[in-house]
């Protein structure tokens, strides 16, 4: 290391203070103890004049809200109201008990929400999605702290003491500390302090010391840990760049819990319409059985009564069974929705109307548009490229810190002048010193350790990355088959419900004129209600199905009133013709195996 210095005083401090103590007379008694009180008094005028618990919450909130909104709009070109306040955040959180919420527990309200109030709802009392909206706040108050470390830090510390050693002389000693520190994004630092140190004796000795001390000091790296290649400013880089991967991964989950409540809310739709068709079948049942009863002359007539309202316990316990499905499903989803379990919840039977009037919603597309649409909108995976190319930045600063260390830094100092008079300064008495330091690269094992397990890192992150990649594809592949196998089915179960429909009406009137028998008719009402659920069920599977798809090929908006009816492909690719995977009709003959094998 060398070093050129211009010694012109006391020696330089370490740390930056600034201190304002009055002189006063050392031989007056009692002075020492003043000097002390005065102390105690500054030391607490600043504690009184810190800043509130409230006030440091307030300034965090509009720190981290600030960043998220412009991050927002850097990514999606737009911003909308973020909040992580809840219903507890305006009170202190010693006033909340328990049996305050024991108690919340037992409210009851009667809500019947359509599907949009429902996803209105989930997203304010959801207990998963305020923690969502928390992590990404934790994200962005985590970028705050490394930004402060590249913007200018002040910091004071006040200190003082009294102390009596065994000649019976008594001192006080106190000092303060006062100064700005700031990191460059070149890999330096530069500083700038104030000290003040003072002791004083009071057992009527004129001895005393005061002395304060200006300095300012700047160090600059010149090979190692230059610019980018900083362990600090890759630190904030890396912070940003996790404030983005925290705001995709945040917009994903908000379309991902979306689709969860749309999917939930008309599977209950669903079970009502399962429970509506077992309903009906058991007072078909019943009147069956009735009509039996009243026909019945011989045992065979009997025995023909016993079928049926065997029949009739069957679907009087299919129903029950229905029923109470649906309450523990419907408990369930007032829970993800953050409801009371004693909250009445009535949903509305017109979303599942609109679903059957609306049909089948297309997905004309190839399989390769879709892949490539997907690598350009599924969020997921740009937050997968985008942390392989950190682990590419991980290999650059981890063979950075294998080159030697070059160092430049410089400081000068000025001292007041002594013994006491600790406000004045001499300019031309300063101390001034500039160096450089050297770090030969003598013992880098742990450098090079370093550097070889990022490399192995960087091919770890790369396979994910692949792995990543080929399984979106997969998904979409996947989706794209089942949503042909859905709508194929759902076809099905339409015709088959118009035969069972028909089979039932026919065997009645067969049964009427004696040329049918009570089995035939029971078989085809088993097939009459299996249709009828058939049918609902496909129906909702379908719509599951291409929305997830949308999900995975990232173009799913569900900040849309009544997403679920629309076709969002519209917005990105012109219609392309589907390939189909299984059969275009069901009235088509069914290809054989070796079609789909190649053989």
């Amino acid at each position: 290391m060398f070093r050129v210095t211009r010694p012109s005083g006391g020696p330089s401090p370490q740390c930056c203070v600034l201190k304002d103590y009055q002189n006063q007379d050392s031989s007056r008694p009692g002075a020492g103890h003043s000097s002390l009180v005065r102390l105690g008094t500054v030391l607490l005028a600043m504690i009184i004049a810190g800043c509130s618990a409230a006030h440091y919450r307030r300034t965090a909130d509009r720190d981290v809200y600030g960043i998220i909104q412009q991050t927002e709009a850097q990514i999606f070109g737009r911003t909308n109201t973020f909040t992580i306040n809840t219903p507890y955040s305006d009170r202190k959180p010693s006033e909340i008990r328990p049996g305050e919420l024991i108690s919340n527990r037992l409210e009851h309200a009667e809500l019947r929400l359509t599907l949009d109030e429902v996803l209105a709802l989930a997203v304010t009392n959801s207990r998963t999605y305020q923690t969502q909206k928390e992590q990404l706040y934790l994200t962005a108050l985590t970028l705050t702290g490394q930004r402060q470390e590249f913007s200018p830090n002040f910091f004071g510390v006040l200190d003082g003491g009294v102390s009596r050693n065994s000649n019976g002389e008594s001192f006080s000693t106190g000092g303060a500390q006062f100064g700005v520190a700031q990191l460059l994004k070149t890999g330096g630092s530069l500083g700038l302090t104030l000290a003040n140190d003072f002791l004083r004796y009071y057992t009527g000795d004129p001895r005393q010391s005061v002395v304060s001390v200006i300095s300012v000091n700047i160090a600059q790296p010149l090979l190692r840990g230059l610019g980018k290649n900083n362990p600090a400013v890759e630190a904030l880089t890396q912070a940003e760049r996790n404030v983005v991967y925290a705001l995709r991964s945040y917009s994903f989950f908000q379309n991902q819990f979306a689709l969860e409540i749309v999917r939930d809310y008309f599977g209950l739709l669903a079970q009502k319409e399962i429970i509506r068709n077992r309903y009906t079948n058991y007072l078909g049942r019943v009147q069956s059985t009735e009509r039996l009863e009243a026909r019945a002359m011989d045992r065979e007539r009997l025995a023909d009564v016993d079928t049926a309202r065997q029949a009739q316990l069957t679907s009087e316990n299919n129903y029950i069974n229905a029923l109470a499905l649906y309450k523990n499903t419907l408990d369930e989803f007032k829970i993800k929705l953050g409801l009371t379990i004693g909250d009445d919840l009535a949903l509305d039977d017109d979303e599942l109307r609109a679903v059957e009037q609306v049909g089948l919603v297309p997905v004309s597309l190839d399989p390769i548009a879709a892949y490539q649409l997907g690598v350009k909108q599924y969020l997921p995976l740009l937050n997968d490229i985008d942390q392989f190319e950190d682990s590419q930045r991980d290999v650059r600063i981890a063979a950075d810190r294998l080159r030697p260390g070059l160092d430049i830094f410089a400081d000068v100092s000025l001292d007041s002048e002594r013994p006491t008079d600790y406000l004045n300064f001499n300019p031309n008495d300063y101390q001034a010193g500039v160096g450089i330091e050297l770090d030969l690269p003598l013992n880098r094992v742990r450098e090079r350790n370093n550097y070889r397990a990022s490399l192995i890192a960087f091919e770890s992150e790369l396979r994910s990355l692949t792995l990543a990649l080929d399984q979106l594809r997969e998904e979409i592949n996947r989706g794209m088959r089942t949503l042909e196998q859905r709508r194929q089915n759902y076809e099905i179960q339409k015709n088959a419900l118009a035969l069972a429909n028909r089979r039932v009406e026919s065997t009645e009137l067969l049964l009427q004129a004696g040329r049918a028998e009570v089995r035939d008719l029971v078989d085809a009402q088993d097939s009459q209600i299996a249709s009828q659920n058939a049918v609902t069920v496909a129906l909702v599977d379908y719509q599951e199905v291409r929305l997830q798809l949308m999900l995975n090929l990232g173009i799913l908006n569900t900040s849309q009133s009544q997403f679920w009816l629309r076709d969002h492909l519209t917005d990105y690719l012109p219609a392309v013709p589907m390939t189909n995977i299984f059969i275009s009709a069901t009235n088509q003959p069914v290809p054989a195996p070796a079609v789909f094998f190649k053989e």
